[in-house]
């Protein structure tokens, strides 16, 4: 069942918009973009033009949404770019939360080698900026890294399948022990390189080309704070990493390329290093978390509805296995790579 997009009704931006200094209203405009059960609008005025949004349900717990806002508040006092809140940007009215932003135009990210490496040097200046950070509200916890829900994940995506798609036993149970495998293996070894003892910190847990957006190929806004966590830096700098050099293709996962990109993958993490060094033990553990962060993205979904959105879960998981596989086995090129 298609979900219908909601839209604000015109009382009530009436009535909320009434709570903001924003001068005199030009236009207001229905803004069509990102979650469906998130309405928002555009809104000019003489004081500029704002991004203005009901929080849907599910994603409006108030200690959450004000910790991210108290996280955005900080970074704005910096000079980061993201579409700048102010002290009143957060509305709570009638049991929904509402937001305010500044309105930033950029567009999408072009893969170019220049936008990958203005994006890690900006993830770079992302932590570096948030080290030490101290919040009003307890920050969320807990990635991707060695997470029993991830290994359950794994195995529950053996009964999700739909039995019309769902292959053999035998070749399904192949590819799940694969992917489980190859989890505790990565895992394990970040582990012996010593994640666990490294520090701890803010961290923006979602940083992919679908949340920051460009202008002549540099970063002018990064949005999207709500998978903002603490964990150890180097957790968001592979998955970083991996978002930036993945490669997909046409509508069959089937058909895709084992292999990452490695022009890009060396330039995103070499803009990173060009603000924020990384160690020499963070370099070595980053593709064994990139190949944690692919396994996690992929089984969460398939393991919840069977598909990967508008993929069939078992060729997705098929797909993911190889590139999973290929990680591994040329480890001591992307390693030695980092150090030309």
């Amino acid at each position: 069942m298609t979900t219908k997009r909601q839209k604000f009704g015109a009382e009530e931006l009436a009535i909320c918009l009434s709570h903001y200094d924003l001068g005199i209203l030009r236009s207001v405009k229905d803004f069509p973009r990102g979650s469906k059960r998130a309405p928002k609008a555009v809104i000019q005025s003489d004081r500029g033009k704002f991004l203005f949004k009901r929080r849907s349900k599910g994603k409006d717990n108030l200690g959450k949404v004000a910790f991210t806002h108290q996280l955005q508040l900080f970074l704005a006092g910096q000079n980061f770019p993201l579409p700048r809140p102010d002290n009143n940007s957060m509305l709570v009215l009638d049991s929904s939360i509402y937001e305010m932003f500044e309105f930033v135009d950029g567009g999408p990210y072009d893969r170019s080698l220049d936008a990958t490496f203005h994006s890690g040097r900006i993830l770079g200046l992302y932590h570096k900026l948030l080290k030490g950070f101290q919040s009003d509200y307890a920050p969320p916890r807990g990635s991707y890294h060695n997470a029993e829900a991830i290994q359950s994940s794994i195995q529950n995506t053996v009964g999700s399948l739909p039995m019309e798609s769902r292959p053999a036993p035998e070749i399904l149970g192949s590819v799940v022990d694969s992917l489980h495998g190859e989890y505790e293996t990565c895992a394990g070894e970040a582990n012996r390189l010593g994640l666990g003892d490294w520090a701890e910190q803010i961290v923006h847990g979602d940083w992919h080309p679908g949340n920051i957006m460009f202008r002549d190929r540099r970063v002018v806004a990064v949005i999207d704070y709500d998978a903002a966590r603490v964990h150890q830096r180097a957790i968001d700098l592979a998955n970083g990493a991996l978002q930036f050099s993945i490669l997909g293709g046409g509508q069959d996962p089937s058909k895709w390329p084992d292999y990452i990109d490695l022009s890009r993958f060396k330039r995103f993490l070499r803009g990173y290093d060009s603000v924020n060094v990384i160690s020499k033990r963070e370099f070595e553990a980053v593709p064994y978390l990139m190949c944690e962060a692919a396994i996690a993205e992929a089984v969460l979904p398939i393991a919840a509805t069977g598909s990967f959105g508008r993929f069939q879960g078992f060729p997705f998981l098929q797909m993911i296995d190889r590139k999973v596989r290929w990680i591994i086995e040329h480890m001591g090129e992307l390693v030695a790579a980092l150090e030309d």
